[in-house]
Protein backbone atom coordinates (compact mmCIF):
# COMPACT_ATOMS: atom_id res chain seq x y z
CA UNK A 1 0.00 0.00 0.00
CA UNK A 2 1.74 3.31 -1.04
CA UNK A 3 0.46 6.18 1.19
CA UNK A 4 1.88 9.88 1.78
CA UNK A 5 1.43 11.97 5.03
CA UNK A 6 -0.20 14.99 4.49
CA UNK A 7 2.23 17.65 5.39
CA UNK A 8 1.28 20.28 7.90
CA UNK A 9 0.36 22.92 5.54
CA UNK A 10 -1.90 20.38 3.07
CA UNK A 11 -3.86 19.58 6.80
CA UNK A 12 -4.56 23.31 7.34
CA UNK A 13 -5.70 23.85 4.19
CA UNK A 14 -8.44 21.41 4.55
CA UNK A 15 -9.70 23.09 7.76
CA UNK A 16 -12.84 24.93 8.16
CA UNK A 17 -13.68 27.87 9.78
CA UNK A 18 -15.76 28.00 13.20
CA UNK A 19 -18.88 29.46 10.90
CA UNK A 20 -18.76 26.79 8.26
CA UNK A 21 -18.69 24.44 11.39
CA UNK A 22 -21.24 26.16 13.44
CA UNK A 23 -23.68 25.32 10.09
CA UNK A 24 -22.96 21.96 9.50
CA UNK A 25 -25.48 19.38 10.36
CA UNK A 26 -24.67 17.80 13.66
CA UNK A 27 -24.87 14.44 14.79
CA UNK A 28 -28.22 13.59 16.99
CA UNK A 29 -25.59 13.15 20.24
CA UNK A 30 -25.63 15.09 23.24
CA UNK A 31 -22.80 14.56 25.52
CA UNK A 32 -23.96 15.41 29.31
CA UNK A 33 -20.87 15.77 31.86
CA UNK A 34 -21.58 14.71 34.96
CA UNK A 35 -19.39 16.50 38.05
CA UNK A 36 -15.88 15.87 35.83
CA UNK A 37 -13.26 17.88 37.76
CA UNK A 38 -10.26 17.49 35.42
CA UNK A 39 -10.54 20.60 33.31
CA UNK A 40 -8.00 18.98 31.01
CA UNK A 41 -10.59 16.20 30.28
CA UNK A 42 -13.00 18.87 29.90
CA UNK A 43 -10.90 20.39 27.16
CA UNK A 44 -10.45 16.86 25.21
CA UNK A 45 -14.30 16.09 25.75
CA UNK A 46 -14.47 19.28 23.33
CA UNK A 47 -12.15 18.40 21.26
CA UNK A 48 -13.76 15.12 20.38
CA UNK A 49 -17.29 16.07 19.84
CA UNK A 50 -16.07 18.79 18.11
CA UNK A 51 -14.47 15.77 15.93
CA UNK A 52 -18.03 14.02 15.51
CA UNK A 53 -20.32 17.49 15.39
CA UNK A 54 -21.86 16.36 18.82
CA UNK A 55 -25.19 18.39 19.05
CA UNK A 56 -24.10 19.40 22.22
CA UNK A 57 -22.50 19.42 25.37
CA UNK A 58 -23.77 19.74 29.21
CA UNK A 59 -21.20 20.73 31.47
CA UNK A 60 -23.29 19.84 35.13
CA UNK A 61 -22.04 19.83 38.86
CA UNK A 62 -18.53 20.68 39.32
CA UNK A 63 -17.04 20.19 35.34
CA UNK A 64 -15.33 23.31 34.73
CA UNK A 65 -16.95 25.52 31.90
CA UNK A 66 -14.62 27.88 28.99
CA UNK A 67 -13.29 30.33 29.32
CA UNK A 68 -10.50 28.60 30.87
CA UNK A 69 -6.44 28.21 29.82
CA UNK A 70 -6.39 24.46 30.43
CA UNK A 71 -9.78 23.41 28.90
CA UNK A 72 -8.57 25.71 25.97
CA UNK A 73 -5.37 23.93 26.11
CA UNK A 74 -7.04 20.68 25.27
CA UNK A 75 -10.08 21.63 22.95
CA UNK A 76 -8.02 23.66 20.11
CA UNK A 77 -11.04 26.02 19.64
CA UNK A 78 -13.24 23.37 19.85
CA UNK A 79 -14.98 25.61 22.89
CA UNK A 80 -16.33 27.80 19.54
CA UNK A 81 -17.31 24.98 17.63
CA UNK A 82 -19.77 22.78 19.84
CA UNK A 83 -22.82 24.55 21.64
CA UNK A 84 -22.20 23.58 25.10
CA UNK A 85 -24.51 24.95 28.35
CA UNK A 86 -23.69 24.70 32.20
CA UNK A 87 -26.26 22.76 34.20
CA UNK A 88 -26.20 23.13 38.13
CA UNK A 89 -27.78 19.34 38.27
CA UNK A 90 -27.07 16.54 35.85
CA UNK A 91 -30.62 14.90 36.29
CA UNK A 92 -32.44 17.29 35.92
CA UNK A 93 -30.80 17.96 32.32
CA UNK A 94 -31.05 14.04 31.63
CA UNK A 95 -35.33 13.91 32.20
CA UNK A 96 -35.59 16.51 29.94
CA UNK A 97 -33.35 15.08 27.30
CA UNK A 98 -35.92 11.84 28.32
CA UNK A 99 -38.66 13.77 28.08
CA UNK A 100 -37.30 14.64 24.64
CA UNK A 101 -37.03 11.41 23.36
CA UNK A 102 -33.17 10.68 23.78
CA UNK A 103 -31.76 7.42 25.04
CA UNK A 104 -29.82 8.00 28.06
CA UNK A 105 -26.47 6.06 27.61
CA UNK A 106 -24.27 5.73 30.55
CA UNK A 107 -20.50 5.23 30.21
CA UNK A 108 -19.78 3.05 33.15
CA UNK A 109 -18.89 0.02 35.15
CA UNK A 110 -21.60 -1.94 35.82
CA UNK A 111 -22.34 -5.40 36.56
CA UNK A 112 -23.42 -6.90 34.61
CA UNK A 113 -21.34 -4.63 31.86
CA UNK A 114 -22.55 -4.25 28.70
CA UNK A 115 -19.74 -3.34 25.79
CA UNK A 116 -19.64 -0.41 23.81
CA UNK A 117 -19.40 -2.23 20.63
CA UNK A 118 -22.17 -5.07 20.94
CA UNK A 119 -24.84 -2.21 22.48
CA UNK A 120 -27.41 -0.94 20.19
CA UNK A 121 -27.79 2.71 20.01
CA UNK A 122 -31.19 5.09 18.95
CA UNK A 123 -31.21 8.56 18.20
CA UNK A 124 -31.02 11.24 19.08
CA UNK A 125 -29.08 9.94 22.26
CA UNK A 126 -27.44 11.28 25.21
CA UNK A 127 -24.30 9.88 26.46
CA UNK A 128 -23.41 10.48 29.91
CA UNK A 129 -20.14 10.37 31.45
CA UNK A 130 -19.01 11.00 35.38
CA UNK A 131 -16.26 11.92 38.15
CA UNK A 132 -12.98 10.53 37.18
CA UNK A 133 -13.53 8.42 40.59
CA UNK A 134 -17.02 8.39 41.63
CA UNK A 135 -18.63 7.96 38.21
CA UNK A 136 -21.88 8.64 36.53
CA UNK A 137 -24.38 10.31 40.39
CA UNK A 138 -26.41 7.09 41.44
CA UNK A 139 -29.36 10.02 40.69
CA UNK A 140 -28.49 10.08 36.59
CA UNK A 141 -28.19 6.08 36.73
CA UNK A 142 -31.25 5.53 38.01
CA UNK A 143 -32.71 7.44 34.74
CA UNK A 144 -30.09 5.51 32.26
CA UNK A 145 -31.71 3.37 29.46
CA UNK A 146 -28.76 1.70 28.64
CA UNK A 147 -24.98 1.01 30.16
CA UNK A 148 -21.97 0.54 28.24
CA UNK A 149 -18.41 -0.25 29.15
CA UNK A 150 -14.96 -0.78 27.43
CA UNK A 151 -12.95 -3.91 29.22
CA UNK A 152 -9.95 -3.84 30.19
CA UNK A 153 -7.75 -7.07 29.56
CA UNK A 154 -5.10 -5.58 32.30
CA UNK A 155 -4.22 -4.10 36.16
CA UNK A 156 -6.36 -0.52 35.43
CA UNK A 157 -10.38 -0.88 35.93
CA UNK A 158 -10.78 1.75 33.61
CA UNK A 159 -9.64 4.34 31.20
CA UNK A 160 -9.27 7.90 31.60
CA UNK A 161 -12.86 9.49 31.09
CA UNK A 162 -12.09 11.61 28.04
CA UNK A 163 -9.90 8.57 26.58
CA UNK A 164 -13.20 6.14 27.24
CA UNK A 165 -15.92 9.09 26.22
CA UNK A 166 -13.82 8.95 22.46
CA UNK A 167 -14.09 5.21 21.81
CA UNK A 168 -17.58 5.18 22.90
CA UNK A 169 -18.58 8.37 21.11
CA UNK A 170 -17.05 7.51 18.10
CA UNK A 171 -18.95 3.90 17.92
CA UNK A 172 -22.45 5.65 18.21
CA UNK A 173 -21.55 8.15 15.59
CA UNK A 174 -20.08 4.43 13.62
CA UNK A 175 -23.60 2.92 14.53
CA UNK A 176 -25.63 6.41 13.75
CA UNK A 177 -24.08 6.66 10.51
CA UNK A 178 -24.37 2.95 9.30
CA UNK A 179 -27.65 2.91 10.33
CA UNK A 180 -28.59 6.29 8.21
CA UNK A 181 -26.68 4.67 5.58
CA UNK A 182 -29.44 1.32 5.15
Amino acid sequence: MNQRKLSPEEILETKKSVDEIRALPRTPIVTVLDNIRSLYNVGAMFRTSDGFLAEKIYLCGMTGMPPRKEIEKTSLGACDTVPWEYRKDAATVVRELKEKGYQIVALELTDPPRHYAEAQFSFPAALIVGHEINGVSDEVMDLVDLSISIPMLGRANSLNVATAYGIAAYQMLYKYQKNASS
